[in-house]
């Protein structure tokens, strides 16, 4: 990686509480505007549609229907802003990306307290939910309530960020999404299946590429130092990963 890896994690460091971080400004204010400009043309159907069994109890909010010329250019702006992104990289070593889904809660709306389905989707299309992200969209000044709400062993974390910001987290935890009370709450959701399955691995394996961007700044690449950090990432990643 070219430059350090700037991320805001929660303190949940130990194999039993599952990291859970923010990353900052995936989107910038002009491509979040222009999603939010796209998405206002675009038509809505009730959430429950996509919950699984348990969760459609609880979920009261709308999907956006992003298969027309519209929504195919929503959908390419968001993912070529998730999956390329370094942070999102070196946390989840993604193997897969589900597709991008964007949701609305308006008052009265939200997602009650549930856990994602272990598996998503149908044939070669098929992946495990290793990680959840959340991508805001809406700017928080504009609404109230709607926080993510994502238990640990370490407690409870409540998550209410900027505008492009997004939220990593373990697809294993219960969540919730609060209850809207005013404004309007927009973000887009995803999944992902790690090419690295076990959590603890993926946060060591994230920690060493913080050092290695770190490192990156004083050290040149074929320094010894760095070609020993890279070498023991490779190996680790053979040692852990997924083909």
């Amino acid at each position: 990686m070219a430059s350090p890896v700037l991320i805001t994690p929660h303190p949940a460091k130990a194999a039993p509480n599952p990291m859970m971080i923010t990353v900052s400004a995936v989107l910038t204010p002009d491509q979040v505007h222009k999603v939010t400009s796209l998405a206002s043309g675009l038509s809505w159907r009730d959430g429950a549609t996509t919950a699984g069994a348990v969760a459609r109890q609880v979920k009261r909010n709308e999907q956006a229907d992003l298969s027309g010329a519209t929504g195919t250019a929503v959908k390419k702006l968001l993912q070529e802003a998730v999956e390329g992104h370094p942070v999102l990289q070196a946390a989840a070593q993604p193997r897969r990306f589900s597709p991008l889904m964007i949701s609305r809660a308006s008052k009265g709306g939200g997602y009650g307290r549930h856990v994602d389905n272990a598996f998503m989707g149908k044939g070669d299309r098929r992946l495990r939910t290793d990680l959840s992200f959340t991508l805001f969209l809406s700017d928080p000044s504009t609404y109230e309530g709607g926080e993510l709400a994502v238990e640990t062993a370490a407690g409870e974390h409540l998550v209410k960020p900027d505008a492009g910001d997004l939220v990593l987290y373990p697809s294993t935890t219960l969540h919730e999404v609060r209850p809207v009370t005013s404004g309007e709450r927009i973000v887009c959701v995803g999944w992902i299946e790690s090419a690295v399955r076990d959590a603890a691995a993926r946060e060591i394996l994230f920690d060493l590429e913080n050092l290695r961007a770190t490192l990156g700044q004083t050290h040149d690449a074929q320094s010894p130092e760095m070609l020993t950090l890279a070498k023991t990432i490779s190996n680790l990643l053979r040692l852990w990963g997924d083909a």
